[in-house]
């Protein structure tokens, strides 16, 4: 009778205890796929931290992913699979509090796992990354040994830097496209701000004006618009300037309708790239906001390229310094015209150290289209009329910018030659370190005609100052 009475004790607290370790264990509440171009993701939602490890399988090929203490307390059959390389996903509870999950795959890919804190958005993260054999997965990330990004130094520094590979296709004449990169923000795991009510995803926004913008730069004969991102999907901010060097950008435009601190803030802005910080409190914010998208997205860093370090640092200061005067010029020219369609926060293009825009070849600016966290801006930002007109205007300042400062070698700078264009002065904004030698010297003018051109007395120049450059040929220099 006591023995009975005790093997009863010892299985009630073994079922206490299997009940307490089942409570404890962190429970996989649902998840989310994403296909992209070169790769798909899975995120797995926790109520908790877990620890994971990854491995493949062959002949069937497979994903294993085992997951310790946890359980699945959502369904796998709803995802959809279609587009990409998994062909189902199966799950088995190898304990109380050990899960196992398998992707079924239709070929080979090449997993990364990584784990995500807890954000504004979402909590506790488990990511799995599958890419595709074709494209190549990023390795384990690397810490910077400099802050030179991984670019190719180009030998020479045009007075618009970022010309294309050869090899892009040519327009009538025998001359290329201008092309413009056109960087939709944030996407998949990383939505960006959220409107009031959390009805209004600035990804959704961004990726609407991109793909309109697209639409009215490529009615502009002589201009190409390339997307960075075509759907919703993550990209880490240095691969979204990789991908514009990849298609040959010649401006870099990255679409936002960011949040502020105050849900009363409005108004469009326009930033540039600065190396010494921000220029306001506000522009300090946003920057700071739109940095961490890669610690929401979970990329890591990136590897340097093998160039002699001091080498590349005077050619990528060269080429910045170009590059960053070519940023403020046709920022302030798309700032203007957005002045025409919507309130503008800022009547001066800002200069913040936001990430995307550290391309050193090709001018990049951060288009704000508005504040979405202000109840009105998200209700305007959410309209295909005004979305149109967003674009509109950055298509304006983006072509008066090109026909005054065309890259050579196409059928702008043609047409311009030609004298079928007359875009008057091409101007250009003053940034840190440069003098009027430096200057008369990109745009091969003479220091006099210069002089003449900008009504200065001496050589003396400010930063942010606007000059206007003429169209005379360089002269011997007093």
């Amino acid at each position: 009778m006591r023995m009975r009475a005790l093997l009863g004790a010892v299985g009630l607290m073994l079922a206490t205890v299997g009940a307490d370790v089942m409570a404890a264990a962190t429970e996989i509440r649902s998840v989310r796929l994403w296909r992209a171009p070169d790769n798909t993701r899975l995120v797995f939602d926790l109520s908790g931290p877990v620890q994971h490890s990854v491995f493949t399988l062959a002949a069937p090929n497979r994903i294993v992913i085992d997951v310790n203490g946890a359980q699945l307390s959502t369904k796998l059959d709803q995802l959809s699979l279609s587009n990409t390389p998994i062909t189902g996903v199966r799950s088995a509870q190898r304990s109380p509090t050990d899960l196992r999950l398998v992707l079924d795959l239709s070929t080979t890919v090449t997993p990364k796992s990584f784990s995500l804190a807890p954000n504004q958005q979402y909590g506790h993260r488990l990511v799995v990354d599958l890419f595709d054999q074709e494209s190549a997965a990023p390795g384990v990330p690397q810490a910077p040994q400099a802050n030179t990004p991984t670019v190719e130094i180009k030998p020479s520094v045009a007075t618009v830097p970022g010309s294309p590979p050869a090899k892009l296709p040519p327009v009538p004449g025998g001359k290329r496209d201008i092309v413009i990169a056109i960087d939709a923000g944030h996407g998949g795991e990383d939505p960006g701000a959220l409107g009031p009510g959390r009805k209004v995803f600035e990804k959704n926004v961004t990726l609407a004006i991109a793909k309109e913008l697209q639409r009215q730069i490529n009615a502009e004969k002589g201009f190409r618009g390339e997307l960075v991102r075509t759907g919703d999907y993550f990209i880490p901010l240095r691969k979204r300037t990789e991908i514009a060097r990849k298609k040959g950008a010649d401006l870099f435009v990255s679409v936002h309708a960011d949040a502020a601190p105050r849900a009363a803030a409005f108004g469009a802005s326009v930033y540039a790239l600065s190396e010494r910080g921000a220029t306001s409190e506000t522009a300090r914010w946003l920057a700071d906001a739109e940095n961490q998208s890669d610690l929401i997205g979970g990329a890591g860093n990136v590897s340097l390229d093998d160039k002699d370090r001091m080498l590349a640092g005077v050619l990528l200061d060269l080429s910045m310094t170009a590059s960053l005067s070519s940023s403020l010029n046709v920022g302030q020219k798309v700032l203007s015209n957005m002045g025409s369609i919507t309130p503008l926060h800022k009547r001066r293009v800002e200069q913040a150290g936001f990430m995307v825009l550290k391309s050193p070849d090709i001018p990049s600016i951060l288009v704000e289209t508005g504040f979405i966290s202000n109840p009105n801006e998200a209700k305007k930002l959410a309209t295909l009329a005004h979305q149109q007109a967003l674009a509109r205007s950055i298509t304006a300042g983006v072509r008066q910018f090109f026909q005054q400062n065309p890259p050579p070698g196409t059928y702008i700078a043609m047409l311009r030659d030609s004298g079928k264009i007359d875009a008057g002065p091409r101007e250009h904004v003053v940034t840190s370190g440069e003098s009027l030698a430096l200057i008369a010297q990109r745009y091969q003018v003479s220091l006099a005609s210069l002089r003449s051109a900008n009504s200065l007395k001496n050589d003396t120049i400010k930063v942010g100052q606007t000059l206007n450059i003429p169209a005379t040929a360089l002269a011997a220099q007093p």
